[in-house]
């Protein structure tokens, strides 16, 4: 049975700690007011930790964090650290940084991140998003949430960052998409730095538009959620009984004249299931952990909602429309492998399982990258090249394009390291120039050029600079013969098998390419340093 911890045992942090023991997975509680975790410590038979004891223990699996906004992202980083999966209540933190850092940590640790974006878990809103996938709603024109009530104010985050979160993962879940812009109006009455009402507008590319109010200044409680499509409306209201939570309106708008006319309809009440929504989030990161499966809203679906309250946040401020910019990169990256923050990858590109691009690597357009690759720092890659698997590229290597390195080739950038000698400012430059192949399980000593379209074969080891076009073989590498531009292996007429093209020798023994039929000669490659 896996077991769980709960840090802050607050106003909400206390019914993550009724749900988590009812589920019988409670394993301990950490809080900083004595006397709430004394008596929730006697309730349910836990020991109260204290944060280091929580963190160290190592028979709790899992920590669910409830405490202040300001300290998720910390606790939820040192707990990921010490190998614990994290749910952490919303936000998953306060700046995209910190969440970015969040997700790729858990992605590095394969640790569950998951957020407490409760409505996902709601039965009303899971029915409301199979109705719209189903198509019952038609083409989805326009959503729009009101979350109102008085109180609870707080004075760490103000009503946007407090209220708004649900209804932005709600929404985000419908339209399956970031938006492209937002904008957002606020009023501060009762603190000149802490909006009480908010109102929040969002736009997709799809056409879809919605908007959040949400107020703490409001007579009365309001938790609704209205979709409108062009084939029928439906209004989650979470404030009404179960029969009436889920209610859809299959109204019809018909064209007369050129002229639209409703054709209103009598709602048609949706059973749902009656059960406690924080039942169903605590359960569900329970099976996540035990599952080995992606939450419905983990790191990244958190780290999207935080970048929507950022932007508003921003309007708010300036009272200028933000835009927010896909971040989806133009390559493929298999989940598995990590990408570091400076590096760009060009549009095409492919990277393969548990590969690693460190900090400030330039890849370019349509590299393939194998399995278990490392490239990395300050390496650059040109464009469609080829690096097969267990290939580790250090800073100091440069591949012009169309590099092929073959399966577990081996460069260095030192000539003779120690381990406990420090040699980083000893680093040399391996450059190799466009075309070149590398065979497998050679060895390319550091310091060394190699010349374009040349071929090492499998198992070398090159200590000296290569040639264009030289087929070099053996320990230490030796050249044996020359190849083309196709990676043919050229015979003594020097014409290509495949393509055709005839070489010739200069005076200096470099192979050159015949260009026409008058034996004019054109050096085969320049090559910028």
């Amino acid at each position: 049975m896996v077991k769980i911890g709960v840090i802050g045992c607050g106003w909400w942090g206390k019914n993550l700690v009724r749900n988590f023991a009812e589920l019988g997975v409670l394993a301990a509680i950490c809080d900083s007011n004595v006397e709430t975790t004394k008596k929730l410590s006697e309730l349910h038979k836990v020991p109260s930790l204290s944060l280091d004891e929580m963190i160290s223990n190592n028979d709790i699996q899992g920590v669910a964090v409830a405490a202040p906004a300001a300290q998720h992202a910390e606790i939820a980083k040192k707990l990921l650290k010490a190998g614990k999966h994290v749910f952490v209540e919303k936000p998953l933190a306060l700046h995209i940084h910190e969440a970015q850092e969040l997700c790729d940590l858990a992605h590095q640790t394969k640790q569950v991140l998951m957020v407490g974006h409760l409505l996902q878990y709601h039965t009303a809103f899971l029915e409301l998003k199979r109705l719209v996938h189903e198509g019952r709603l038609g083409k989805l024109q326009y959503i729009y949430s009101n979350r109102l009530n008085l109180g609870k104010f707080r004075n760490e985050e103000n009503i946007l960052w407090s209220f708004a979160p649900h209804d932005i993962s709600m929404i985000l879940s419908l339209v399956g998409d970031l938006p492209e812009n937002v904008f957002a109006v606020g009023s501060h009455y009762l603190s000149p730095h802490i909006a009480d009402i908010t109102n929040t507008h969002l736009s997709f590319r799809n056409g879809v538009n919605a908007h959040i109010f949400v107020s703490w200044l409001h007579p009365y409680k309001e938790q609704k959620l209205v979709i409108v499509g062009d084939r029928g409306m439906a209004v989650f209201d979470d404030g009404q009984a179960w029969e009436d939570k889920l209610q859809l309106y299959p109204h019809q708008i018909n064209w007369v004249n050129g002229i639209p006319n409703p054709a209103k309809a009598e709602a048609i009440r949706i059973q749902v299931p009656k059960e406690e929504p924080l039942r169903l989030e605590c359960q569900h990161f329970v099976d996540s952990i035990t599952q080995n499966k992606k939450p419905r809203t983990d790191g990244n679906e958190g780290l999207s909602v935080l970048r929507v309250l950022d932007a508003a946040e921003r309007s708010l401020r300036t009272g200028q429309n933000i835009q927010i910019q896909d971040n989806t990169p133009a390559y493929f990256k298999h989940e598995s492998a990590y990408v570091d923050e400076g590096c760009e990858v060009g549009p095409g590109s492919k990277i393969w399982h548990f590969s690693h691009i460190l900090g400030n690597t330039k890849i370019g357009s349509n590299v393939i990258i194998g399995q278990n690759v490392m490239i990395g720092p300050n390496v650059k890659v040109g464009n469609a090249c080829k690096i097969q698997n267990n290939v580790s590229l250090y800073k100091g290597v440069i591949l012009e394009d169309g590099v092929f390195c073959g399966p577990s080739c081996v460069f260095t950038n030192v000539n003779n390291p120690r381990a406990e000698i420090e040699r980083k400012d000893e680093f040399r430059e391996t450059y190799v120039e466009k075309g070149t192949t590398i065979g497998a399980n050679s060895t390319i000593v550091c310091g060394v050029r190699l010349g374009a379209f040349c071929f090492i074969g499998a198992g070398a080891v090159v200590t000296h600079d290569v040639p264009a076009h030289a087929l070099v073989v053996g320990v230490p590498a030796r050249q044996i013969g020359w190849v083309s531009h196709s990676g043919e292996r050229l015979g003594p007429d020097l014409i290509c098998p495949r393509e055709q093209r005839q070489y010739r020798l200069t005076a200096t023994n470099q192979l050159e390419e015949v260009v026409d039929d008058n034996h004019s000669i054109k050096q085969t490659v320049t090559t910028e340093t």
